[in-house]
């Protein structure tokens, strides 16, 4: 059975990077954008990576442009954004495409294991849902990621256990790493 261990990424340099590297910790990765309004995310993920690394957990933040132009900087200017702005310290990997043809194979995957299913209810998750739905369009069947800030939970044995939309309150997302690091 495959997992996120048999993919290989790059660092904002461009070095190739195995995410089996990561192997025995609990992983949140995550799609992000400096431009978007989930962009205040940052900050509560910082506050938990703070917080949980030394109980073995990662953050894996991957910059992406896809959604309405919304990280347009280059690695080294979205780097200094989130750490001066956000005093981020996980690691940040190269900016990547999650949809399309050009898809990113680790989000193709992480979308594979645990589909999109919606922002949830309320107004602004369907004006979300709406403006996304005509953004994404273009990408048809290979629309893997709805927007910015989505989140995927993996365990210590790199398996997809979790998809959080970037409506899903964070303290929520905070409660199911707590509980997989308890395992």
């Amino acid at each position: 059975m495959k997992t996120v261990y048999d993919f290989t990424v790059k660092d904002r340099q461009g070095n190739e990077v195995s995410l089996s590297e990561y192997r025995g910790k609990v992983l949140l990765i995550v799609n992000t954008a400096t431009g978007c309004g989930f962009t205040p995310h940052y900050e509560p993920l910082e506050a938990m990576y703070k917080e949980m690394k030394d109980q073995g957990f990662e953050i894996l933040d991957f910059p992406c442009n896809q959604f309405a132009n919304q990280a347009p900087g280059d690695a080294d200017e979205i780097h200094t954004f989130c750490t001066m702005k956000f005093g981020t310290e996980f690691p940040q990997f190269a900016k990547i495409d999650v949809n399309g043809e050009t898809a990113d194979p680790l989000f193709a995957f992480l979308a594979a294991e645990k589909p999109f299913a919606g922002f949830g209810k309320g107004l602004k998750n369907a004006a979300l849902n709406k403006f996304a739905a005509m953004n994404n369009k273009k990408y048809g069947d290979k629309t893997y990621i709805g927007w910015n800030f989505t989140k995927f939970l993996i365990d210590r044995e790199g398996n997809v256990i979790a998809r959080f939309e970037p409506t899903t309150d964070m303290k929520d997302v905070r409660s199911a790493v707590a509980a997989e690091l308890k395992k």
